[in-house]
C-alpha cells in the first residue's frame, strides 16, 4: 500500500513540477523552506537538539497554529519535569507547519529555532526528521494525516496522538472511500481528541483507536495582547465610530462586502491570504473608494475618516483588532470555502455575521446557534444583516453578549488535550525508540 502511495505521490509531483518551478521562479510562494521539506534538517534546528527530550507538534496553517499555542505552552511546563529513561531530562517542544504564513506566525510566537516546514511525504524525507529529533511524542493538531509519517513513525515505535481533531462534511466522503487505506494507520494511534461527537464517530469508522471527545481548542483561544496596530487605531478613529471588521475574506466576497456596506461605516477589511493583498488593493483602488493600507498607513498615521476601508495587509493581527469591531463579518462564507473562526470575533462580545458555507467550523457555529449568537446570512440577506448587526441596539448588543457566554462555557478543551498527552508519554516514553528503515 505504502509502495503505491508513495508512486502516485511521485507521479503527482512529476507531473506538476513545471507548474511549482514556475511559481516558485516568478512569486517564490513554494522556494522558502524547500530543503526542510525534503528532509535536510537546518543546523538552527539541530543545535537545539543536543540531549534534548522533543515532542513534534505539527500545526499545518496560521489557524492550528493560533489554536495549538496555547496548548504547546502548556505542555511545556508541564514536561518539564517528566522522568525519562533513568532520570529528568531537558524537553524540547519543536513545531512545524505546512504554510509559510503558519511559519511566519509560529516563528514569531516560538522562535525560529523551534520551528521548520513539514517535509513532504516521502519516506527518505520524514524518517531524516525523525533521525534528527528522535521524538517522544508526535502531535498532529486536527486531521493533518499523512499515510508514510504515520507509517513510519509506527516502525519507529514513536507513538502519535491527534488534538482537536475534526473530519469536515466535504472530506468525509474521500475519507470514507479511502478507509482500506486509514484502517491499518490509524489504528496505531496512541489517542485521538476530537472536536465533536460526529468527529469522533467518524475517526472510529475509519479505524482509529482510543479515540476520545476533547472539545475544541480554538474555544481556548486568548488574545494574548493587543497588537500595535489596534492602538493606533483606537487613535485615530473618529469618536463614536461604527467599526465593521472583516476578517479572513477570500476571492468574490471583498465586493459582495463592500455592496452591503452602510453609509458612515469604517470597515477594516483583512485578506485570508497574503498573496491577494495586491489584488486587493488593486479592486479598492478602481472601486474609487476611500480607503488606507496599514502598511503605508502604520508608517505615517493618521485620522481615519467616516467611510473609510482600512486594508489590514498584515499577519496575526486580526485577532486583536476584532476587539474594536461594532460587528464582525467572518470570511470564507459567502464562497463555498466552509468558512473560518467566528469565536476569534465572540471572545470581545462582538455581533458576529458569516454566510451560509460553516461546514468547517460547524460545531463552533452551530453552538453560537442554538444560543441565538450569530447570524447566518448569505449574500442577497447580507446588507440587512449588517445593517441590524451595526445599529448598535440592544438587539446586536445581547447577540454579542451571547456569543462571548458561549466562547467563555466551551473552554476546557486544551487541558483536556495537555492531560491526555501528558498520559501517553508517562506510558510510552519509556519504550525504546528505534529508527525503522523501509522504503
Amino acid at each position: 500500500m505504502l509502495i503505491l502511495y508513495s508512486f502516485a505521490l511521485a507521479v503527482v509531483l512529476a507531473l506538476g513540477a513545471p507548474w511549482w518551478v514556475l511559481r516558485m521562479a516568478t512569486s517564490g510562494k513554494y522556494r522558502e523552506g524547500l530543503t526542510e521539506r525534503l528532509g535536510v534538517v537546518p543546523r538552527r534546528i539541530r543545535e537545539r537538539l543536543d540531549g534534548k527530550n522533543v515532542v513534534w507538534v505539527h500545526a499545518v496553517s496560521v489557524g492550528e497554529v493560533v489554536a495549538a499555542s496555547r496548548l504547546i505552552d502548556e505542555l511545556g511546563h508541564r514536561v518539564s519535569g517528566l522522568e525519562v529513561g533513568q532520570g529528568v531530562g531537558a524537553w524540547r517542544i519543536m513545531i512545524s507547519t505546512t504554510t509559510k504564513t503558519g511559519q511566519q506566525l509560529a516563528r514569531q510566537r516560538f522562535g525560529e529555532e523551534r520551528v521548520f516546514y513539514f517535509p513532504l511525504d516521502f519516506g527518505w524525507a520524514v524518517r531524516a526528521w525523525l533521525r534528527a529529533l528522535r521524538p517522544k511524542l508526535v502531535v498532529l493538531a486536527e486531521t493533518e494525516f499523512w499515510p508514510r509519517m504515520l507509517a513510519e513513525c509506527g516502525r519507529a515505535g514513536i507513538p502519535v496522538a491527534v488534538v482537536n481533531a475534526r473530519i469536515s462534511d466535504r472530506s468525509w466522503p474521500r475519507y470514507r472511500r479511502l478507509a482500506w487505506m486509514w484502517r491499518p494507520l490509524l489504528r496505531g494511534l496512541a489517542v485521538a481528541l476530537a472536536q465533536t461527537e460526529l468527529d469522533a464517530e467518524r475517526l472510529l469508522a475509519l479505524g482509529a483507536n482510543n479515540v476520545r471527545v476533547g472539545g475544541n481548542l480554538k474555544f481556548d483561544v486568548r488574545v494574548a495582547g493587543s497588537a500595535p496596530v489596534t492602538g493606533m487605531l483606537e487613535e485615530y478613529l473618529p469618536p463614536g465610530a461604527r467599526v465593521l471588521v472583516c476578517g479572513s475574506t477570500l476571492a468574490g466576497e471583498e465586493e459582495l462586502l463592500l455592496d452591503a456596506l452602510p453609509s458612515g461605516i469604517v470597515m477594516v477589511l483583512a485578506p485570508r491570504h497574503p498573496e491577494r493583498f495586491g489584488e486587493v488593493a488593486e479592486m479598492l483602488r478602481q472601486r474609487g473608494v476611500g480607503w488606507v493600507r496599514r502598511s503605508e498607513w502604520g508608517q505615517a498615521p493618521r485620522k481615519i475618516e467616516l467611510g473609510t476601508v482600512f486594508l489590514l495587509d498584515s499577519i496575526g493581527e486580526l485577532a486583536s483588532v476584532y476587539s474594536l469591531a461594532q460587528t464582525a463579518f467572518v470570511g470564507g462564507s459567502l464562497v463555498s470555502a466552509g468558512g473560518h473562526n467566528p469565536l476569534e470575533a465572540a471572545q470581545f462580545g462582538v455581533p458576529v455575521v458569516m454566510g451560509p458555507s460553516y461546514e468547517n467550523f460547524r460545531g463552533i457555529v452551530e453552538e453560537l446557534r442554538r444560543h441565538d449568537a450569530i447570524r447566518i446570512a448569505p449574500a442577497a440577506e447580507l446588507k440587512g444583516a449588517l445593517a441590524e448587526m451595526l445599529a448598535s441596539s440592544a438587539e446586536s448588543r445581547a447577540v454579542g453578549a451571547r456569543a462571548r457566554t458561549v466562547f467563555e462555557s466551551e473552554a476546557g478543551a486544551t487541558e483536556r488535550a495537555v492531560q491526555a498527552l501528558i498520559e501517553v508519554l508517562e506510558a510510552r516514553a519509556l519504550t525504546p525508540v528505534h529508527q525503522g528503515s523501509g522504503s
